[in-house]
């Protein structure tokens, strides 16, 4: 695992709605291939996203057909199953929780610097933790559970 590959802010008062995540996904792109050139290969990289609207749009599906990037189904009902929310939110609160920052520009700082600060290796662990949970989602065969 090499550490976070792109990161945006969201502009304040824009709405993530499937014209904002489609710009998005197409400055992800170039910077997945800059970043990871061992990923360009076909099968080398997949794509998870949650079931939000702006991910499951018709124009965002088509955009990640007609470049051949892969996304891998984010089961109903399963909100935690994306890394960020089990993982990446939670490491940011950690360092940041309880702190007061002058204004937005100083809070993404704070944030970035956060951020960069993760180490490599900790990835890996992530990853491991997104298995262990797809798994246990597998074998429970579609029914809810809270606890990983």
């Amino acid at each position: 695992m090499e550490g976070i590959v792109h990161y945006e802010y969201v502009p304040q008062s824009q709405t993530v709605n499937q014209q904002f995540y489609l710009q998005v996904l197409k400055r992800l792109k170039p910077a997945v291939s800059r970043k990871r050139p061992q990923k360009r290969a076909a099968g080398a990289r997949a794509l998870h996203h949650d079931n939000a609207p702006a991910h499951t749009a018709h124009s965002i599906q088509v955009f990640l057909a007609s470049h051949g990037i892969p996304v891998v189904q984010q089961p109903p009902y399963s909100p935690d199953m994306a890394p960020c929310d089990f993982w990446l939110f939670p490491q940011l609160k950690t360092v940041l929780k309880g702190k007061r920052f002058e204004d937005i520009d100083t809070i993404k700082k704070n944030a970035t610097s956060t951020l960069n600060t993760i180490p490599k290796d900790s990835f890996k662990k992530c990853f491991q933790q997104w298995q262990d949970r797809w798994k246990q989602c597998v074998s429970s065969q579609g029914e809810y559970f809270e606890n990983y």
